[in-house]
């Protein structure tokens, strides 16, 4: 089996890892491949709704925040598209999601480096060579060695359904990020319960509210937060979202930094102010209705256990969080909108004794966003979206994509590549006299 000799490897292809390829492609001495398993790029297209909106503004593409000039700018794919001008005329920062994920596709075929349809077996670390082997299987069956200096990990999390409903059947429960593709369930229920209060949780229930419009279903929504609490995106505390806050951050100690994140929640978890006044104006309308199937919303509630009652509807135990009240509700489809957790991919099995964990089992994540590895790696192994433990609540955000990017290629090829931005921030997060 023939060996491909490569700089860096990047495994997965979301926003993240296709922002380096993009970012790399333009670096005349670094050589590098993305491998995804997916046979095309799909972004969240089970919440692919028409008119869902991206809650940053379009300058977080792949490369502007580092480099607005680039040819794979999103800029540039307007103007390629033709659509400058009526994106210059309608006067709105931000893009429909189905927009950037049209954008994402148009970068990814321009991107050679990036080569879907490649699923990672195992990666292995050489001692000899002092270089990762990657083996891979193409779409096709055949099997790929890949020999890279340093790797980046880009696979991304996936859904997470908690305990307490983890034990429903499959044709009564369905997460969120699917719920697109389980319309005919959604339609043959007579009540979906929405479980969980974040945007895809407020996205959904939006969407049934309209059906309930249209006489389709019940709705009830239920949340452990205290409130349908907005996203907060006022300016200065944007200001947590720029390298600035970050570089502040990973210099604490990681009891503060968990503590914080835990604080920090409506910082991305919240709901758009947009989305919350679309449900109230839909609730509003209901008014005006009648014969419509109820829709009830309740805060403070945490949903403790779930079974299929006797007569074939799903049966949740609730427990009102400011009275301690336990009480049951009956259903017949819930939608866990209850986030995401990082994936532990098991082609990392053959190297895990030698990346360093916390006690919680997270990567140890420096400051350029390598993991901590054995003394004896010479390699590193770079993370994308897997640090918001170690960088704070601008992980996720695609604003920090760019940068997170031109710092590991800084890293890779020992050179300032990209200019790094240094002025984030009007807001100073150290205390007077600590090294910033």
């Amino acid at each position: 089996m023939r060996t491909e000799e490569h700089d860096l490897v990047a495994i997965g292809c979301g926003p993240f890892n296709l922002g380096l390829a993009a970012l790399a492609s333009t670096v005349d001495d670094v050589d590098v491949v993305v491998l995804e398993a997916a046979p095309e790029l799909r972004w969240h297209r089970g919440l692919m709704f028409d008119d869902a909106m991206l809650q940053v503004s379009f300058l977080a593409d792949l490369v502007s925040l580092v480099d607005p000039t680039h040819p794979l700018s999103f800029l540039a794919y307007l103007r390629d598209c033709d659509r400058l001008y009526p994106f210059y005329v309608r006067e709105r920062f931000h893009s429909t999601r189905r927009e950037y994920e049209d954008y994402l596709r148009w970068a990814a075929s321009r991107l050679p480096a990036v080569r879907f349809s490649h699923r990672v077996e195992a990666v292995r670390w050489d001692a000899e060579a002092g270089r990762f082997a990657v083996h891979a299987v193409r779409g096709d069956g055949t099997r790929l060695r890949l020999s890279a200096a340093d790797l980046v990990l880009g696979v991304g999390t996936e859904p997470a359904v908690p305990a307490a409903l983890a034990g429903l059947p499959g044709e009564r429960l369905l997460h969120s990020a699917d719920y697109l593709h389980r319309m005919s369930d959604v339609d043959a229920a007579g009540r979906v319960t929405v479980v969980g209060s974040g945007q895809s949780g407020a996205e959904v229930a939006l969407d049934l509210l309209r059906r309930n419009l249209s006489g389709g279903p019940a709705v009830s929504w239920l949340t452990r937060t205290a409130s349908f609490a907005p996203l907060d995106y006022t300016k200065l505390v944007l200001e947590m979202t720029t390298p600035a806050y970050v570089r502040y951050f990973h210099a604490l100690p990681q009891d503060t930094r968990d503590g914080l994140v835990a604080e920090q929640w409506r910082h991305y978890k919240g709901i758009s102010s947009g989305t919350l006044e679309e449900l109230h104006e839909l609730l509003y309308r209901r008014e005006l209705e009648h014969g419509l199937a109820d829709v009830e919303l309740r805060c403070g509630v945490a949903v403790t256990g779930s079974r299929v009652g006797d007569a074939g509807r799903v049966v949740l135990t609730c427990r009102h969080t400011d009275t301690g009240q336990v009480f049951e509700h009956a259903t017949d489809l819930v939608v866990a909108a209850t986030g995401y957790t990082q994936r532990r991919p098991g082609f990392l099995a053959p190297v895990e004794h030698l990346i360093r964990r916390d006690e919680r089992g997270r990567y140890r994540v420096r400051l350029d966003h390598s993991v901590e590895l054995a003394p004896a790696v010479t390699g590193r192994v770079f993370v994308a979206n897997a640090d918001l433990h170690s960088h704070g609540v601008a992980a996720p955000d695609l604003g920090i994509g760019a940068v997170r990017n031109a710092t590991i290629l800084n890293a890779v090829t020992g050179r300032e590549v990209y200019r790094l931005p240094k002025r984030t921030a009007f807001t100073t997060f150290a205390a007077p006299g600590a090294a910033s």
